[in-house]
């Protein structure tokens, strides 16, 4: 049964753009982690389109779900590129079928330990910035009530984003969408680096950024370029 009460919150914060700290990646972050918590999904991804309309992967619960929205835009198929070009959901409840329509990418899902792949626009009105796509790790199509809830986050977030470039107006659409993947590549980065400092897998060095970039109020993006640009390197990073 879904939590309504993590349902509620979560659209408060998806709706909750306008604050001075707002940091893209962690809103993009946090929509993807609360998919995984409120659908019965086993991870979630957003690809945003860069200024020249391409699809670029914004971010991920896991890594193995980043990886295959990356497959996908290299290898030009898979349902998020169809969802995102036709501005509709794209569904593919059950990968082990042998009528694919996108066999490569069925075969790398199925490797990385997904079995049905549902994806969901990111648009307002006719403007679509990107999509939204859940992975499960068995087959089987979305429920009603889950496709719904799915879709409303999907257009909450879309709106949280077009909302907060619009207060700042000194940064056009396609800038803050640059502005987002740009930051994703420090974020790695970062991630990568306290990673393999660690020994640890990427989603807990990552995990370890964004809390140190929560308790002590700074932007992710901020501890990420100071972690990558410190010369000692040290975590926590230096303030």
């Amino acid at each position: 049964m879904m939590d309504a009460d993590l349902l509620v919150a979560t659209f408060v914060d998806l709706a909750d753009t306008m604050v001075a700290d707002f940091d893209v990646i962690d809103f993009l972050h946090m929509l993807t982690s609360r998919s995984v918590e409120l659908l019965a999904v086993s991870a979630a991804g957003v690809v945003l389109a860069d200024p020249r309309g391409e699809l670029r992967v914004a971010a991920a619960s896991s890594e193995a779900a980043g990886l295959v929205e990356l497959f996908q835009i290299q290898n030009d198929q898979g349902p998020c590129l169809e969802c995102f070009r036709t501005a509709g959901p794209v569904a593919a409840a059950d990968l082990n079928r042998p009528d694919q329509r996108w066999p490569r990418f069925a075969e790398a899902a199925a490797r990385a330990g997904f079995r049905s792949v549902h994806a969901l626009p990111m648009r307002l009105r006719h403007d679509v910035i990107g999509a939204l796509n859940l992975f499960g790790s068995v087959p089987g199509p979305f429920g009603p009530e889950d496709l719904r809830v799915g879709q409303a986050l999907a257009d909450v977030a879309t709106i949280g984003l077009l909302q907060e470039r619009s207060v700042r107006r000194s940064e056009t659409a396609a800038e803050q969408l640059q502005v987002a993947l740009t930051s994703r590549v420090i974020i790695e980065q970062a991630t990568g680096k306290l990673a393999e400092r660690l020994s640890i897998d990427m989603e807990r060095a990552f995990g370890m950024l964004r809390d140190y970039a929560r308790g002590s109020n700074q932007r992710l993006t901020d501890v990420a370029r100071n972690f990558v640009d410190s010369a000692a390197a040290d975590f926590p990073p230096p303030r």
